[in-house]
């Protein structure tokens, strides 16, 4: 079997990486188990040798790991590039901060001393997506690898050449043997590794089909899981915002990676009084937007990454139209090459609709009316997701109140969703457990370990 990467600009196969076998997988996993045995042992200075080294080499190939993206998922050479550099910071951020995250904590008790420890728990699996091929994964190497845990890499099969080229700069960092590993293997064998007695750990980022899978199993042998999972994110506008830098932000948000990203705005919901002017902004702004080839400079927006996801929005936009909904923009599949689908926009969405109740994963942005900021809210929370969100006001006492009441993980007032590796990054409902990022993130996958000195 093997691991097929298809440019999703032209629908053409540009490469086969053949899989793991079974004997090959266990050994891989063994001598992540090794790996493990003589890591933890090391102190958090000597970890930030390599990992200063890695973030290096992440500003040096940021251009070479873009070109890889682009060509094997689509995204723009620019964003791409972006995203591959953007890797570095996390890479630093943690060989800065990680020693003081990991130090005991005194705990005052009945002992003569007593302290929490953080100790690294072994090895953890990263299920990672496609969508940011390098930067999901970075995020969680740094702050594993970090404690003092070892990790192993099960990509989508559909970015082989990614996440080998990005498993093979932790060599050339020089982590020893075993500490980080691309592991090329199909979903199939996903419950193997989850198995395996070293494996303590998964982390995941995905749809809520394969979370709940892999949470499922993996709480059955008792082994800890972080999920991120998907969003459908509200970008709330209020009647005093300031309409046309909320529109232009809600381009970018709705466009970014073509739609392609859990923490991307979906539903832009829009208050009766703010609700014409920026619909006709929105419409405007993004008609402006340059789809084609990845790697023309031009180019704000490629291809969706796969024939599936094209399908799927495509059924999503045709049964809300079916639906009431009305496209204001866009609307349709671009040419009968590659994965290409116009900046959409559907005016009078209601519950009922795929673009209402559905994660849309493309390049479709569903406006919502509101009566007013209370209603705003009721249709920000009427969903089980909860991920990312969005508040857009001139008063920002009110912003502050109403970012109370979101049920999300996260919550920008004029700003678009991102994700810093100083600010925990996660959600909740069936958006995930759990937290990357900061100090939260690095804590996730340790043993607190209370000790007590009589």
């Amino acid at each position: 079997m093997a691991l097929i990467s298809k440019n999703p600009a032209t629908g053409e196969i540009i490469g086969e990486t053949p899989e793991l076998t079974i004997d090959e997988l266990d050994r891989r996993l063994a001598a992540a188990h090794e790996a493990f045995l003589s890591w933890r042992e090391t102190t958090v200075v000597e970890r930030t040798v390599p990992m200063r080294k890695l973030a290096g080499l992440f500003r040096e190939r940021a251009g070479e790991l873009g070109s890889l993206a682009a060509l094997e998922m689509g995204k723009p050479l620019a964003q791409a590039t972006a995203e591959a550099a953007k890797c570095a910071l996390v890479c630093d951020y943690y060989a800065e901060n990680a020693e003081t995250f990991l130090k005991p904590e005194k705990a005052p008790s009945d002992a003569s001393e007593s302290y929490v420890r953080f100790d690294p728990i072994g090895t953890v699996l990263a299920v990672m997506p496609w969508n940011f091929p390098y930067w999901q994964v970075a995020r969680f190497a740094a702050p594993a690898l970090m404690a003092g845990n070892v990790g192993v890499l099960k990509h989508a099969s559909n970015v082989p050449r990614c996440a080998a080229a990005f498993g093979a700069l932790f060599v050339e960092a020089g982590f020893p043997e075993g500490v980080f590993q691309n592991l090329p293997i199909g979903s199939a064998m996903v419950e193997r590794v989850i198995r395996h007695p070293g494996v303590r750990g998964v982390a995941l980022t995905g749809s809520e089909a394969a979370g709940s899978s892999v949470a499922a199993l993996a709480g059955s042998l008792i082994k800890k899981t972080v999920l991120e999972l998907g969003g459908s994110d509200p970008f709330i506008v209020l009647a005093d915002a300031d309409v046309e830098a909320a529109a232009k932000a809600a381009t970018l948000a709705r466009l970014q990676n073509a739609g392609q990203s859990c923490i991307a705005a979906k539903r832009f919901i829009v208050v009766d009084a703010a609700y014409d002017a920026f619909l006709a902004a929105f419409a405007n702004s993004m008609g402006l937007a340059k789809v084609g080839d990845p790697f023309d400079a031009a180019t704000t927006m490629g291809p969706l990454s796969t024939e599936g996801g094209l399908r799927d929005i495509e059924r999503q936009v045709k049964e809300s139209v079916e639906k009431g909904a009305r496209v204001v923009i866009g609307g349709k599949r671009i040419g009968e090459k590659g994965f290409f689908y116009e900046p959409t926009i559907l005016d009078g969405v209601v519950p009922g609709m795929p673009a209402y109740g559905e994660e849309l994963f493309g390049p479709v942005a569903a406006v919502i009316r509101a009566r007013d900021a209370e209603d705003a809210i009721r249709i920000a929370n009427d969903t089980p997701f909860g991920l990312g969100s969005s508040i857009w006001t001139k008063d920002v006492e009110l912003a502050k109140e109403l970012a109370r009441r979101v049920t999300a993980g996260s919550v920008f007032v004029n700003g678009m969703v991102k994700s810093d590796p100083r600010l925990p990054f996660g959600g909740t409902g069936i958006s995930g457990y759990g937290r990357e990022l900061s100090r939260y993130g690095m804590q996730e996958f340790v043993n607190v370990k209370t000790v007590w000195i009589a």
